[in-house]
């Protein structure tokens, strides 16, 4: 017949535990630690997504600009301020301290 476990170890075993969960609950900086930990997860998650949805946004542009010469001229146009020759300019000023 195989040798019973002593009640003793059982208890020793579920006093520790309990001593060590108790240990994590009662810790100032544990639990509060835990949720910060938590919340800075979900944010950085959301950022992930805002940086995923830019990249898919750049990638549709790159290839765009690589294809599309109305897309190129326009990009040209918008960043560059790129004006074809002959063309006349009409600069719209809202004010002072606006966007140029």
């Amino acid at each position: 017949m195989p040798p019973r476990p002593r009640l003793g170890s059982w208890w020793f075993l579920v006093a520790t535990a309990g001593g060590a969960a108790l240990a994590v609950l009662l810790d100032p900086h544990g639990w509060s630690q835990e949720r910060r930990l938590r919340a800075q997860v979900s944010l950085m998650r959301a950022q992930n997504r805002q940086l995923e949805l830019e990249i898919a946004r750049a990638g549709r542009e790159a290839r765009a600009l690589r294809g599309d010469p109305a897309a190129l001229e326009r990009a040209a146009r918008e960043q560059l301020r790129f004006v074809r020759p002959g063309e006349i300019v009409y600069r719209l000023d809202a004010g002072p301290g606006s966007a140029p």
